[in-house]
This record gives structure tokens, C-alpha cells and sequence, in this order.
């Protein structure tokens, strides 16, 4: 249903950390006019965890006003509170989301039965497709292939975001979920080789900062051919790695700053990207500028 580069977009603020309306149009128009095949809104890089629910909710319904139907919004709206995860994906599909991106229950550590009942009373309740977003790094919670199996099932459950960085992992669900869900990379780095594979696209941090190299290295890998792909990857490897110097959105927010596009807000918590990493992400930057697309 989905493919391809799908930004996971950064939630453009101002210094004092207030919403940035004006640099969030022009990233949209950027990624639409680069070839980002979709976006996603309000994820980990939108930082979710930092916007209350009333800013979630705007910045989503924004988002799809922006993009006014050239592709398709997928709207963030995981949490580890059932109830609130059914409100947020309530919200998303009022306000137009093509999909939702629902993270694993994070720091309450479900079962798998406690998983599987969560996202089975989200999809129930709220008939937007739905794509499962594991990542264990962050929620010290992992979804299982078994359960992931049986959450395939759901008719308007249509994918997986799989993060763990774990070739084998991904196998496992494509063998035991066969063609009934989609397979998504979460991590830039693996990205390539899990579409090769058999995935149908990655939701990328990198797409922020080369959508249009993204893009043709998905686009190669998801016709299988390697040789077009690698040559790509390798000038992206450097963003794939260097993005997560400190905390994602931390490093590559600094850098879309660094490059003129967004203010340099960012909310507590989170911190403005250490001094000794400048020159290494600008580095990594002009590596990706020298890809031949």
C-alpha cells in the first residue's frame, strides 16, 4: 500500500521550542518537489514524545492539508496508553492521514498477548490502515515475528516498521507473514539490504537531508537491482550512521539547520547537538551531496 522513501519528518521550531509553521510548509513542498514517496508525521523524529496532544494532533492535520493529497501523510499516533492511542489515531483519520504509524507500547513492558490486545482494540476501534512500528532500542519492548503473524490477520493492519537493525529478524517476517503485511526498514543503515530482500521501503531519518538519493536507492532496490542501490548507499552510509551520533532528532535537526532550512529549536529533553560532531555530520553531508542519482 506503501512504498519507497518515507520521510520520517522532523517537527520544524522556532529557538524558544514554539511550532514553525512556515519552515514545516517548506519542508513539505521540499520532500513533494525531491520524490519523498510519503510522509510521516509526528514519529520519533517529529518528537512525538515532546508535543502535547493538542500540537500532535495540529501538526498532523497540517501536515495533510499541506500535502493536499500528491502523497501519501502517515500520522504517528503510537502510545503506551491504549485509550490515547485510539484518540491520536481517531484524530489522524479525521483529519485526512492516509495511515497510522502506531509504536510498540513503550516503557510499561507488554507481553505479547498485552501487545497483540493493544494494537487488535486500536484497529478495531478506528478503521485507518495501520502499520506497527517495532523498535526495542526505544521501547524496551520487542515485538515478536509470532506476534506480528497474527496481527497480519487484521484487515486495516497493513505493515511493519521494523528497526532493530536485524537482517534475520526481517526475514522471519516475511517468511511467517507472507505477502498478508508489508514490511518496512526502520533503520537507514540496513534499509537497503532489507528491501532487496523483500521489503517495500524504509521510513527514513536520511530522507531529510537527501530525499532525492533516498529515493533512487529505494527505487533501485525494490526493482532488485544491487549494483544501482550500493552506489547510491555507499555516499549515504556516512548520514545513516552519523544521524545517530547522539539521539535522534538530535543530530539531524542541528544539521537541517546547519543547512538553512529549519530554526534550531528543540525541546527539552532533547539538547542541541554537542560541538565536537559538527564537522562530522557536515562531512557526512557533503558524502551524500556526491552521489550520482
Amino acid at each position: 500500500m506503501f512504498h519507497g522513501s518515507m520521510v520520517a519528518l522532523v517537527t520544524p521550531m522556532h529557538d524558544d521550542g514554539s511550532l514553525d509553521d512556515v519552515s514545516l510548509s517548506n519542508l513539505v513542498e521540499f520532500h513533494i518537489d525531491n520524490g519523498t514517496n510519503a510522509i510521516v508525521a509526528v514519529g520519533t523524529t517529529g518528537e512525538s514524545a515532546t508535543l502535547d496532544e493538542k500540537e500532535h494532533c495540529n501538526v498532523i492535520r497540517r501536515v495533510v492539508e499541506l500535502v493536499a493529497g500528491r502523497i501519501p501523510v502517515i500520522a504517528g499516533t503510537g502510545s503506551n496508553c491504549t485509550r490515547e492511542a485510539i484518540a491520536l489515531t481517531r484524530s489522524a483519520m479525521e483529519a485526512g492521514a492516509d495511515a497510522c504509524l502506531l509504536v510498540a507500547p513503550y516503557y510499561n513492558k507488554p507481553t505479547q498477548e498485552g501487545l497483540y490486545q493493544h494494537h487488535v482494540a486500536i484497529a478495531e476501534a478506528v478503521p485507518i490502515p495501520q502499520i506497527l512500528y517495532n523498535v526495542p532500542g526505544r521501547t524496551v519492548c520487542d515485538m515478536l515475528p509470532h506476534t506480528i503473524k497474527r496481527l497480519s490477520e487484521i484487515s486495516n493492519i497493513v505493515g511493519v516498521k521494523e528497526a532493530t537493525g536485524n537482517l534475520q529478524r526481517a526475514r522471519e517476517i516475511l517468511d511467517c507473514c507472507g505477502e498478508r503485511i508489508d514490511l518496512y526498514g526502520g533503520d537507514d543503515a540496513t534499509a537497503m539490504d532489507l528491501i532487496l530482500e523483500g521489503g517495500k521501503g524504509v521510513i527514513s531519518v536520511t530522507a531529510n537531508i537527501a530525499p532525492k538519493a533516498m529515493r533512487a536507492m529505494c527505487d533501485a532496490a525494490r526493482v532488485g537491482d544491487r549494483h544501482v542501490a550500493e552506489a547510491i548507499n555507499n555516499h549515504l552510509m556516512a548520514l545513516h550512521q552519523d544521524l545517530f551520533v547522539e539521539a535522534n532528532p538530535i543530530p539531524v535537526k542541528w544539521l537541517m539547520h546547519d543547512m538553512g532550512m529549519i530554526p534550531a529549536g528543540i525541546r527539552l529533553p532533547l539538547t542541541p547537538l554537542s560541538e565536537n560532531y559538527h564537522q562530522t555530520l557536515r562531512a557526512a553531508k557533503r558524502a551524500a551531496d556526491e552521489a550520482v542519482i
